[in-house]
Parts: structure tokens; sequence; C-alpha cells
């Protein structure tokens, strides 16, 4: 479930999501509210997403975040023109 602060994620991991995904919050934030959420729910993933680059990612890495999602990945990837020809 998809959430943007504390209160969502805990409502969300009191009913049962297994994956809390936090959502643009800024990495010191990030970090006190999965701390909650691990403290409440401890079964319960806790995944970092939105704004994250390559550059700050150790800002986001921390002992209550499970899984980090980094759309620049795909989305900044450049383009790369070829062809197969058989």
């Amino acid at each position: 479930v998809e959430c943007s602060s504390v209160e969502e994620a805990l409502t969300a991991a009191g009913a049962g999501a297994d994956i809390v995904l936090l959502d643009n919050l800024a990495p010191q934030e990030l970090h006190m509210v999965a701390a909650q959420v691990k403290a409440a729910h401890p079964g319960v993933m806790v995944e970092a997403s939105g704004g994250i680059v390559l550059e700050t990612l150790p800002q986001f890495l921390g002992p209550h975040i499970d899984v980090v999602s980094m759309g620049c990945l795909t989305h900044s990837a450049p383009a790369l023109d070829f062809a197969l020809r058989v």
C-alpha cells in the first residue's frame, strides 16, 4: 500500500498490508516512519520510493527499510537505437 504519512502507514499495516511503500518522504522522515511501522508491525515489509537516485541512495538505506524502488533506472535511462538484421 502506498503511503505518504505515518498515519497512513500504520493504518495500512494494521489493516493487513504485506508491504508499506513510503513515497516521497525525506530521508529523516522516512526512517522515523519506517521505525514506527516496524515497531508496531514487525512482519510488514517497508519500501522506500520517490525521488531516489543513485547519488542519494545511501541516505535512504537503513535498518527498517527492506526494499528501495528507483524509477530513475527506467524513466531516466538514455535511449539506444539499434537494429538486428537476419
